[in-house]
């Protein structure tokens, strides 16, 4: 007999610390706002619904945020603040089911296919959820529902801010084969490249790619992408999942020979993690650097570092640090380049301060 469906809501809260802010505020609201740490090194946390519309983006260099809005209002994260409200939303959520995976302070998963209170249809209890998160914390939030996480995630991707889309496995096709592939949850910038080298532009050309073709060139991974094509997504829900660490990595197209061709790398990998951490309101005082090569093999370097860091700037200058010419000697090219960040802690138990770099040089004591 097959079993019944899951029932799976994504709830994303909408430009979570901005809206806190602005909550907090009240002279900051209707107007475009950013949360980033001052200076010239820093980078846009959250933005604005009101930002957003001149072009302003998460993960964006500051000075070029306010070269698109110079009117930009810039304040501080509050990340005693953001946690708050993210433990009243989790109590909400918990109310509801057991089964609760956070991803970041602002976004989870839940599996009401049994819930504990409410309605049985997944639909009413994300609408009912949403209304309660306004009623305490006076936030809006996105929900997505459908059968795996998968199609529940990319359902609350297509009415944000302040949306509720149930989509259906019969419904997401239609999405699913005219979606970029660059816009599948999982498949970075350097990674959709690599499939449109490939000839796989669309949903639809990843749906019809050879399985067998796809895990040659990705591995694994390779098959998750044929999977989530056809909108397979057999993934629990797990609930207090811990993060041991957080990282991205770039897989390149055509292979870095060089030790400046890798360095130039590092900033766009800092970047991502540094969203990625602050997302989860995280900061870690081990930094490692991996770099996979042409060969299929690979090696990893780490740094310790005498405080946690979450700031882009820490994380490439520990990553360059790494990144020693001993360490491409004979080797073929770098296939791949990632950034780790382990050691974790939450953000909001740490200092305000400022990138541990200052502009007379590092800060730091010696690799660890």
């Amino acid at each position: 007999m097959t079993p019944a469906p899951r029932k799976i809501i994504h709830i994303d809260m909408d430009a979570f610390y901005a809206s806190v802010e602005q909550r907090d505020q009240p002279k900051l609201r209707g107007r475009p706002l950013a949360v980033a740490w001052g200076g010239r090194r820093s980078v846009v946390l959250t933005a604005s619904y009101e930002a957003r519309s001149y072009g302003v983006r998460s993960a964006m260099p500051l000075y070029r945020a306010l070269n698109c809005c110079p009117q930009l209002q810039v304040v501080p994260p509050r990340f005693g603040a953001y946690r708050e409200v993210s433990a009243q939303i989790r109590e909400i959520f918990q109310s509801y089911t057991p089964l609760v995976e956070p991803l970041a302070l602002d976004e989870a998963y839940l599996d009401v296919t049994d819930p504990q209170r409410g309605p049985r249809s997944a639909t009413l209890i994300a609408g009912a959820i949403r209304a309660e998160v306004q009623a305490r914390t006076g936030l809006s939030a996105t929900a997505g529902v459908s059968v795996n996480k998968l199609l529940a995630k990319l359902a609350s991707g297509l009415h944000k801010p302040d949306g509720l889309t149930v989509l259906l496995p019969d419904q997401a096709d239609a999405l699913l084969l005219g979606l970029p592939v660059g816009d599948f949850h999982g498949i970075g910038p350097a990674t959709a490249r690599k499939l449109q080298a490939l000839g796989i532009a669309s949903g639809a050309d990843l749906r019809a790619a050879d399985p067998h073709l796809l895990t040659a060139h990705f591995g694994k991974a390779g098959g998750h992408f044929w999977r989530i094509a056809h909108g397979q997504d057999d993934r629990p829900v797990l609930p207090d999942r811990p993060h041991k660490s957080v990282g991205s990595e770039e897989t390149y197209g055509e292979d870095l020979r060089t030790l400046a061709a890798v360095r130039l790398r590092l900033p766009v990998l800092a970047r991502l993690v540094q969203a990625r951490l602050e997302r989860a309101a995280l900061a870690g005082r081990t930094v490692v650097l991996k770099l996979k090569f042409s060969d299929r093999r690979s090696v990893t370097r780490q740094l310790t570092l005498p405080a946690p860091v979450w700031q882009a700037a820490d994380l490439e200058r520990a990553a360059a640090r790494l990144l020693t010419p001993q360490l491409l000697a004979g080797r073929p090219g770098v296939r791949l380049a990632g950034i780790t960040v382990s050691g974790l802690r939450p953000a909001g138990e740490l200092p305000l301060q400022p990138a541990l770099f200052g502009p007379e040089g590092d800060t730091w004591g010696g690799a660890g």
